[in-house]
């Protein structure tokens, strides 16, 4: 499949080239600039530091940044499962969005088209595994919040691209509804939920830093309700989708 792009490279990249085997994760981001022009500027100034394979502009046209086959400099500081620093081993794709600093909103359908051929594309040339497609939030979670909970993951995965849970709307209303206590025990299943699934332990270790990835995990899964606060619904949520990732 031929995905038609525009070239404008961004110097900001290791120079060794990777082999297929070393891709292993598909990051999305979104811009987090006022602009989308002021994005393209940054992603393409060698003093700015940072870059990604793709740009997926507001009016859906892919701009390619960085080959594949190089280290673009998007994920920064990031762990997953044992994988640490996940720029090595990952292709990142930038969506322009204002973000949360400045007026976030929802991703245009134009867009999404877009990231859907794109990603199928990738995923299908280097074998990545739909529980291997995330968010930068999910791989870092103290510093990052996109591509946030506008973000339509559920779409996706229907698409065969990313990780979604097969409860439903009903259930996961009742459980909000029932407003049940959630204890320690509680607790501790759904952290060993998240380490299954893949966030950073380091995370659950250190009480300043929970609320950052729970809020993570619901920026992903849980879209409706951001507040850092564990439930029944998001333990419910947690064991549906820890059965999904191996």
């Amino acid at each position: 499949m031929r995905i038609k792009t525009i070239s404008n490279y961004s110097p900001n990249f290791n120079s060794t080239k990777r082999r297929f085997n070393q891709l292993k994760f598909l990051i999305f981001h979104y811009t987090g600039m006022k602009s989308e022009t002021e994005a393209i500027k940054r992603l393409t100034d060698f003093r700015s530091k940072v870059s990604s394979h793709y740009l997926i502009k507001n009016n859906g046209d892919i701009v390619l940044l960085v080959p594949d086959l190089y280290v673009a400099w998007h994920a920064g500081k990031s762990s997953w499962k044992n994988f640490k620093s996940l720029n090595d081993n990952s292709i990142g794709i930038e969506i322009s969005n204002p973000g949360h600093n400045h007026n976030y909103k929802k991703f245009s359908i134009k867009q999404i088209t877009s990231l859907i051929k794109l990603s199928k594309k990738l995923i299908k040339t280097y074998k990545i595994k739909k529980y291997n497609v995330l968010g930068h939030s999910d791989i870092a979670p103290d510093r990052k919040m996109d591509p946030g909970e506008k973000f339509p993951w559920q779409q996706l995965a229907t698409r065969g691209i990313g990780v979604w849970h097969s409860l439903s709307d009903k259930k996961l209303k009742d459980s909000r509804k029932l407003n049940i206590e959630f204890g320690q025990a509680d607790e501790k299943k759904f952290y060993k939920n998240l380490i299954k699934i893949g966030y950073p332990k380091l995370y659950y270790k250190n009480s300043k830093l929970k609320s950052s990835v729970i809020k993570a995990f619901q920026r992903h899964f849980r879209q409706e309700l951001v507040n850092g606060k564990l439930d029944k619904e998001c333990l419910i949520i947690s064991e549906n989708i820890a059965k999904k990732f191996v």
